[in-house]
């Protein structure tokens, strides 16, 4: 007769299956910088954008010299997810990158375990008030220079002196075009923040 396998036994084998912890992250930086492109381009999901067309009031506003064929812009946010393995979720928040909607940032960075600041070399100035927002917030962040074009104006070390950030903020070279390179600038400040977190 052959013996009956006890119940807990198999209960005992078998692997519990959880989700992945949900963590929120926040893409941030200045006007036509490349936030939007970023989400799109690591994002599983069809991200949520909230872009509007550029108006001529607008395109008085928002300095359009170095992106003379942007028509749109990000008026609330945009939103996106990539699932990093079995352990992690990263939700994406993209900031709009226009001053007068600086209203919103409160609420978009409310319980972000970091941020990601991306920066266009031919307008560091549009940045400053990113990079600062995080260090006034104390929100692990990583300064990424998107490579507009496939290059970047600056080395990154002229980069981190003018903008003044602290040793400790990786400063990165990054194409928010390629899903493989947004990867790894994400990787970056989920480092930097679990490092802060772990001291």
């Amino acid at each position: 007769m052959t013996p009956i396998e006890p119940t807990a036994g198999r209960v005992a084998q078998q692997t519990v299956t959880r989700p992945p912890l949900p963590v929120k992250m926040v893409i941030a930086g200045g006007f036509g910088v490349g936030k939007t492109t970023t989400v799109r381009s690591i994002s599983e999901i069809t991200p949520l954008t909230t872009e509007a067309s550029i108006t001529e009031v607008a395109a008085g506003v928002d300095d359009l010299s170095h992106t003379p064929h942007k028509t749109t812009t990000t008026v609330a946010m945009d939103f996106g997810c990539i699932t990093i393995d079995s352990a992690l979720k990263l939700y994406l928040f993209g900031t709009p990158g226009q001053e007068r909607f600086g209203f919103m940032w409160d609420d978009l960075v409310e319980g972000a375990l970091g941020g990601l600041v991306i920066v266009d070399t031919r307008r560091l100035d549009d940045c400053h008030a990113a990079v600062d927002y995080f260090e006034h917030k104390q929100i692990p962040f990583a300064v990424a220079v998107n490579a507009f074009d496939g290059r970047i104006e600056h080395p990154l070390d002229d980069v981190r002196w003018a903008l003044d950030v602290a040793d400790q903020v990786p400063v990165i070279a990054f194409d928010a075009r390629r899903r493989g390179s947004v990867r790894d600038a994400l990787l970056v400040v989920l480092e930097v923040a679990l490092s802060r977190t772990a001291g």
